[in-house]
């Protein structure tokens, strides 16, 4: 990808800004709080999704369903995630309402499933819990980058995703211990009211970041005014050659975590005699602190490069340095899924285990060190646009999880563990392309 390309984007004036007054509005203790009440925010889609996976047994069984079907609810909250995703896109509306009417849905979904009798009810329920919690990363993202310059913003990226992906080590052992010791039902209510939480520090504490010159306007309006809005008009983003490149690896790299996390119970757990949910969920842990880990360390090292790379330039910003730092995850991801499906076929015991779950650990190294550059370097290039193309990436991202999510049970049942990990590892290969 060629710096020509990025500064050609039609969507977006691309300078640095220095504008002291923009990114100055806000001291460091009012930034840090921004971070966390964001981070807060972004965790609850992470937990909306992962306290789920570990109780798909149990809720077959009294459901009277199968996990194959029970995991389609999977798939179309991934999919209600791309739909969700796309309310923050317009830039006049500010930041704050983008949390304040999502958190509503999120409480109502997650009443629903937790009162499902059916399995009709519990997909209804969870498209509206994912819904409702779609915008939190998209958002996020985009705050982060109201409030950091770029030479700041990869690091404070980094924290924004390792937070919200702490949610990928914690909410499957949640949800496990949950189903195991107390009720996947009463878990959801946990979720419902979490939302009610974080829509009251919103609404009390959470100032609005979007900057003046982007469009946003704060201003009392009298009356109604109703405007057509197309909730898609942000996939147009997609014409630049950069961003979907971009958008591809991205993508790729969440199929791999996506064949290894969500048929866990069925591959791992089958494989190594585990049937405590608990237990099962504790599965997740390496992969999830991989993604602590790695997301700070790539976002402070894709700042590096920012720095190096202009002072090396005298001055001159070039966003395509910040990918750099995607070469370790072009390394890792492949190589963890396509090794994680040959031990678990052919590695029985306590040491196939072992050596499955440091697979997982680099997985989610390998991912974060895809998810954290990438997220920053979209956001440098499109800063106006910010949500709008993070929100576009996550739902282009949903679109193509959701059938995979779908498939990923009877591809192993029918394939076997070895040639479903094989069939992404080639999808990781060429995502890297």
């Amino acid at each position: 990808m060629s710096s020509e390309e990025s500064l050609r984007l039609e969507l977006e004036d691309l300078h640095v800004a220095d504008d002291l007054d923009v990114y100055d509005r806000f001291n460091k203790a009012q930034k840090n709080f921004i971070v966390f009440a964001v981070s807060f925010a972004g965790l609850l889609p992470m937990f909306v999704t992962g306290t789920f996976v570990p109780s798909i047994p149990q809720i077959a069984h009294d459901l009277d369903s199968t996990g194959a079907v029970v995991s389609l609810a999977i798939s179309l909250s991934v999919f209600a995630n791309a739909i969700g995703g796309q309310k923050p896109h317009p830039p006049e509306d500010g930041r704050r309402p983008m949390y304040l009417w999502g958190m509503p849905i999120l409480c109502l979904g997650s009443l629903g499933v937790g009162a499902s009798a059916s399995l009709v009810s519990l997909l209804f329920w969870r498209f509206v819990q994912a819904f409702g919690c779609a915008g939190g990363v998209s958002v996020g993202a985009a705050v982060i980058g109201d409030i950091y310059r770029v030479e700041q913003r990869g690091t404070a990226m980094g924290i924004f995703f390792g937070a919200c992906l702490l949610g990928v080590a914690l909410s499957p052992i949640t949800g496990g211990a949950a189903a195991h010791y107390w009720s996947w039902r009463s878990l959801h209510y946990s979720l419902g009211v979490w939302g009610i939480i974080e829509m009251v520090l919103i609404y009390l504490f959470f100032p609005e970041t979007s900057h003046p010159h982007s469009g946003a306007t704060h201003e009392p309006t009298s009356g109604f005014n109703f405007v057509w809005i197309n909730p898609f008009s942000s996939f147009w983003l997609f014409r630049s050659p950069n961003i979907m490149a971009v958008t591809l690896a991205n993508t790729s790299a969440m199929v791999t975590e996506y064949v290894l996390m969500v048929p866990i119970a069925y591959t791992i757990g089958a494989r190594y005699h585990i049937s405590n949910e608990a237990l099962i969920g504790a599965c997740f842990l390496p992969n999830g602190v991989g993604n602590f880990i790695a997301s700070t360390i790539a976002g402070r090292l894709s700042d590096a490069m920012i720095e190096k790379r202009k002072a090396k330039r005298k001055g001159i910003w070039v966003p395509e340095d910040r990918l750099r730092p995607v070469l370790v995850g072009g390394l890792f991801v492949p190589l963890s899924v396509c090794l994680s499906g040959l031990v678990t076929t052919y590695i029985a015991g306590p040491l196939g285990l072992v050596l499955n779950l440091v697979c997982l650990f680099l997985n989610g190294v390998g991912v974060d060190f895809v998810l954290t550059p990438i997220g920053s370097y979209n956001v440098d290039v499109l800063q106006s646009h910010s949500a709008e193309v993070i929100a576009a990436v996550t739902a282009f991202r949903a679109i193509i999880l959701a059938p995979v999510t779908a498939a990923v049970l009877p591809s192993i049942e029918t394939l076997g563990v070895a040639a479903t990990n094989g069939i992404a590892t080639v999808i990781a290969l060429l995502g890297y392309a």
